[in-house]
């Protein structure tokens, strides 16, 4: 995707100042944050903060995270361009054209219906036609297109819901954040024999996730 010279420089800095120096180093997924324009999917009163070193509000009690925490987790999925991914919290739809930019297929459901009829037409404008979005609970996943060689998380659990699990491929990666006061970031690996494996991660504060049902 090409998002033109709008901002460009405001990109760029993030990228060096924010991500490349705390330790990213993919050139896929630097690549990606430096064509996507995240001023796009924030509301028009906080585009001139979007590249700031912390998360914008985007309405309905939600933020768009952090660009670093956004960078750190997908950087952990460790994708190579060919997998199939699950995002559960579409959001601003930020980080969604992202994981579109570094992966083959994504999926994304998200809770509220308002984010979903602001955020859709952001990314077909943008020329992400082929992510598909669900109006739903994301505690649920998105079983019939199960399973997913990667699961990314965009707001806390109190525990990791069995199903996203369940429908994680063998030799895929989970990250979410998990707590309630305190929060941390978990990466769930199923191994090819079909064992999980749990590692905790950074520190970090996330909205909560919804159950609808």
């Amino acid at each position: 995707m090409q998002a033109g010279d709008e901002r460009r420089q405001e990109r760029q800095r993030m990228v060096e100042d924010q991500l490349v120096s705390r330790g990213i180093r993919d050139p896929r997924l630097l690549a990606a944050f430096r064509r996507v324009p995240r001023h796009r999917f924030v509301p028009a009163q906080a585009q001139a903060d979007a590249y700031g070193d912390h998360p914008v509000p985007i309405g309905c009690g939600q933020t768009v995270s952090q660009p670093y925490v956004v960078a750190y987790m997908v950087d952990r999925l460790e994708l190579s361009g060919k997998e199939r991914v699950l995002e559960v919290g579409t959001g601003s739809g930020y980080q969604t054209a992202l994981l579109a930019e570094v992966a083959v297929e994504v999926y994304s459901v998200e809770c509220r219906p308002e984010l979903i009829a602001r955020t859709e037409p952001v990314l077909r404008g943008l020329g992400y036609s082929e992510v598909r979005l669900r109006l739903g609970d994301g505690t649920l996943g998105w079983p019939e297109a199960a399973p997913f060689d990667a699961i990314v998380v965009s707001a806390a659990a109190e525990q990791v819901p069995l199903a996203l699990q369940q429908q994680l491929a063998p030799g895929g990666r989970l990250i979410l954040p998990v707590g309630t006061v305190r929060q941390h970031l978990v990466l769930i690996t199923r191994t090819l024999e079909g064992v999980l494996r749990e590692e905790p991660l950074l520190q970090v504060r996330f909205v909560q996730l919804l159950q609808t049902r």
